[in-house]
């Protein structure tokens, strides 16, 4: 018997080891990565069309283009670490499915209040530093709600695009880490570009 157990146990490592080897093979990484990081940077493109279509936005709203970038900056490094922790909650087995799991709850507050509190951070240190730099501001309250609109609202969008893409993608075989941050990067900057420009609509009409 103890010898059987040690052929099953042999058994079972040559299992992982086979496993863990496609799993990090060069291959198996650059096979999943590659399409998400190509609609990566084409999503960049469409991001740029969108910032080229805000002209008389960013005329009106003196100070937006120097919130902008920063917007979706913060944008991609909270949803795409939000991505990576879905990852690795589901690759230890934390999160199975979408349902009320204190770690996929707490994980998706966590993010949407990063991004009330940053978006608000955001606002007011862009109108200081354009201020500073002798340009004109629409002032502090427009350029933080412009900020919180855009930054809470492409917040929601991407928490569930990211929860989406993490459980989706593990099910049908692929890995999560090699997908849902190239794509959420991609989904990332033409969202909060889309909600900057939404934002910027409102505070003008308001």
């Amino acid at each position: 018997m103890p010898y059987d157990n040690y052929r099953q146990e042999d058994d079972d490592l040559d299992y992982v080891e086979d496993y863990l080897g496609d799993y990090g093979s060069v291959r198996s990484i650059v096979r999943e990565a590659l399409p998400f990081e190509l609609i990566a940077t084409l999503g960049g493109v469409v991001s740029g069309v969108i910032l080229s279509g805000m002209t008389n936005e960013l005329q009106m709203i003196p100070g937006l283009i120097v919130i902008a970038p920063a917007v979706l900056g913060m944008r991609g490094n909270i949803s795409c670490t939000l991505g990576s922790r879905l990852g690795s909650a589901i690759h230890m087995g934390l999160i199975t499915k979408i349902e009320n799991n204190p770690e996929l709850t707490n994980n998706v507050a966590g993010s949407l209040l990063l991004s009330l509190l940053l978006s608000i951070v955001l606002g007011i240190v862009g109108h200081i530093v354009t201020v500073v730099l002798g340009f004109e501001s629409a002032g502090v309250l427009t350029l933080t709600s412009i900020a919180v609109i855009a930054g809470v609202s492409s917040g929601i969008i991407l928490a569930f695009v990211a929860v989406l893409l993490a459980i989706g993608m593990f099910r049908f075989g692929f890995d999560p880490d090699n997908v849902v941050t190239p794509a959420i990067a991609t989904i990332g900057d033409i969202v909060s570009m889309l909600m900057i420009f939404i934002a910027a609509k409102v505070v003008l009409l308001l």
